[in-house]
């Protein structure tokens, strides 16, 4: 495997991340230190998930916060047991975390959902846009073929998805 530096800065992994680019997923897979700025992308994400969803109160930014951040942990256990357990995956939690992280960079766009009618919008198609980084992510890390990350990813995503309902009520 290559050695990449961090000399990227975090934006450019964001940029790298959201343009669904195969070797920027493979730097953050491989950067043991990029853990913390996978952590920073899920917060920035998810506070632009609050403000995008600021008209149903302002309880939104702190919830989606720490719904988001239980959720990353959450898709990257998740994932990370589906895989290497069903799929034949060769990852640790730690590079599904990294790789699924940055895959939350479209999220930054959640914002725009704050704007009356476009959040009917930006919702779904950031949402899609996520999880078709997480595919790649997932695809990535775990060292398997694309429709083995389609299927991990979707069971994750489901699994995911229900945990963040179930959060959502204690907002």
């Amino acid at each position: 495997m290559a050695e990449f530096g961090s000399s990227r800065s975090i934006v450019d992994r964001m940029r790298g991340a959201a343009a669904l680019d195969v070797a920027t997923y493979e730097e953050v897979e491989a950067d043991v230190n990029a853990t913390g700025q996978a952590a920073i992308v899920v917060v920035i994400a998810a506070i632009a998930a609050g403000i995008g969803a600021w008209r149903f109160g302002p309880g939104h930014i702190i919830g989606s916060v720490v719904s988001e951040l239980l959720g990353w942990a959450s898709w990257a256990a998740i994932t990370y047991w589906i895989g290497t357990r069903f799929f034949g995956g060769t990852a640790t939690w730690g590079e599904l975390a990294r790789t699924l992280g940055f895959a939350r960079s479209p999220g930054v766009l959640f914002v725009l959902g704050i704007i009356p009618g476009l959040g009917l919008l930006v919702w779904p198609i950031v949402g899609i846009w996520i999880l078709v980084a997480g595919i790649i992510a997932i695809r990535q890390a775990l060292d398997i073929d694309t429709g083995k990350a389609v299927l991990v990813a979707l069971c994750g995503w489901a699994v995911n998805f229900i945990i963040h309902w179930l959060l959502s009520g204690l907002r």
